[in-house]
């Protein structure tokens, strides 16, 4: 008689989170033509302008900006990418830090280990899966499926206690696995815009003075000093514009991977606390 064999391969509780990312790539596109929008219509409205240019069009040659602000329109047509940049580096910011709030959860990362470490001491994992449902954060959802898995291999009569640690080990690693990438989702548009909006703002200081270099070799005497001063005025726009969006894209972005890395860390210690509870409780 053929003997039946058991497979010591555990199926895991943890379901894969659906979600899609078309938002996050259509979110810049739309930024960047808001930008042009806001230096189209509003920076570059007719009234900030002694003399504007009445055939409008893509791009109106508006002339004697009235204030400090419509000066920006002169900057040329580097400066609504650079505004779509920093409208993109607003909305990743908003949105990494609703993502981390609510995967940091309520209450101290290192109290809530330390609270699950107590009751699965006093072999009361009920306690401890109660303790998940209140943290509500990314600790809380691994650890919740590592205690799953802890509560059925207490039972499992069939494995042994290294077979049993393994099967725990294996579904808190499935977990973080699911969680990780939904905590550094799209910090790929911050760092990319921490680099690319340099680069942006000095390439529209360069455009500027060719520009006013340009306009200087066509005229002569004190009217030709003005131009060029007024021309490099114009250009240094884009590399103020360009060096403020990078800089809160760089700071932002290590706000959120240190973060980020502090809930990581929590993962990684919950793992552990259920694998040696285990061990130590269950030989």
């Amino acid at each position: 008689m053929a003997e039946t064999v058991r497979s010591t391969t555990s199926t895991t509780s943890v379901q894969a989170k659906k979600s899609s990312n078309v938002i996050s790539w259509l979110a810049p596109l739309v930024c960047i033509i808001a930008g042009y929008v806001i230096w189209r219509f509003v920076i570059g409205a007719s009234a900030n302008f002694s003399n504007p240019d009445p055939a409008g069009g893509f791009w109106p040659d508006h002339k004697g900006p009235k204030t400090a602000f419509s000066k920006m329109y002169e900057g040329g047509i580097i400066v609504p990418i650079l505004i779509g940049c920093f409208l993109v580096v607003v909305t990743f910011v908003i949105e990494r830090m609703l993502t981390v709030i609510k995967a940091t959860g309520r209450g101290s990362i290192a109290d809530f280990i330390r609270k699950v470490q107590y009751n699965l001491a006093n072999k009361n994992v009920d306690a401890a899966l109660a303790e998940c449902d209140r943290q509500k954060g990314s600790v809380g959802n691994v650890m919740k499926a590592g205690l799953r898995k802890y509560k059925e291999m207490i039972t499992a009569g069939d494995l042994n206690t290294e077979q049993k640690v393994l099967a725990i080990q294996k579904e808190v690693e499935e977990a973080t696995a699911l969680e990780l990438p939904m905590l550094e989702k799209n910090l790929v548009f911050l760092s990319t815009i921490a680099s690319v909006a340099t680069l942006l703002g000095l390439l529209g200081t360069v455009i500027g003075m060719i520009r006013s270099f340009s306009n200087l070799g066509e005229s002569g005497g004190g009217e030709a000093a003005r131009e060029l001063s007024k021309g490099i005025s114009e250009a240094l726009y884009n590399t103020a514009l360009g060096i403020g969006t990078s800089a809160i894209a760089i700071i932002t972005y290590n706000m959120f991977t240190t973060k980020i890395d502090s809930i990581t860390y929590g993962i990684d210690e919950s793992g552990f606390t259920l694998t040696q509870s285990f061990a130590s409780l269950y030989k």
